[in-house]
């Protein structure tokens, strides 16, 4: 009993915000199991519904969490744990879950508006987190090479199958996400070296 209690205090719970998002939408896929797809479709995916619907401003936010299926859930979260915990020491965990909503409710907006089908799943967040991890060591005044790569590879990868691909997955999200990781990266590092001049 002892030997279990010292095992378990060695465990850090070492990236709070990635290890919650993690657990949370864990919660949610077993939940749709458990249901048959029901709390996936009513709490955890984004589509056009009424204004008047309150339930359609939750699940701009939601959707993050619900994934199709296994193969989806750890697709998307094995990148996240890999690229979350280094964003979340690098930038704080404050601020790492400002950047999730902010990316959460830009992509769900703009798929609620121009798009009829159903958006789920935390894609939009891992090409988020891919950009924004390739632009941390960046020094003052130059933008990375990595970065630059890592955009037009998944960006471009995205555009050419939105426009070939005839798949289920939202190329949309995983664009609007990038986009999101970019704008991020270079806002946060203006903020950086606006500091460092005044300091």
């Amino acid at each position: 009993m002892k030997l279990k209690k010292i095992q378990l205090k060695k465990i850090q719970y070492n990236s709070p915000v990635i290890l919650t998002f993690t657990f949370l939408a864990l919660g949610s896929y077993l939940l749709s199991f458990l249901t048959n797809g029901i709390t996936t479709k009513i709490l955890f995916s984004n589509y056009r519904t009424s204004f008047l619907d309150p339930m359609q401003y939750v699940r701009l936010f939601s959707y993050i969490l619900g994934h199709a299926n296994w193969a989806h859930f750890s697709g998307n979260f094995i990148i996240i744990l890999i690229t979350g915990p280094m964003l979340e020491e690098k930038y704080g965990s404050k601020v790492l879950v400002q950047l999730i909503l902010v990316t959460a409710f830009v992509t769900g907006i703009i798929h609620t508006i121009f798009s009829s089908a159903t958006l789920l799943g935390a894609s939009g967040i891992v090409y988020m987190f891919i950009i924004l991890s390739s632009f941390t060591n960046a020094q003052k005044g130059r933008i990375p090479l990595t970065l630059i790569i890592v955009f037009f590879v998944f960006i471009g990868r995205e555009i050419f199958g939105g426009a070939f691909a005839q798949d289920n997955i939202s190329q949309l999200a995983h664009i609007i996400g990038g986009l999101c990781g970019a704008l991020f990266a270079f806002k946060i590092k203006y903020k950086e070296n606006s500091y460092k001049d005044v300091v």
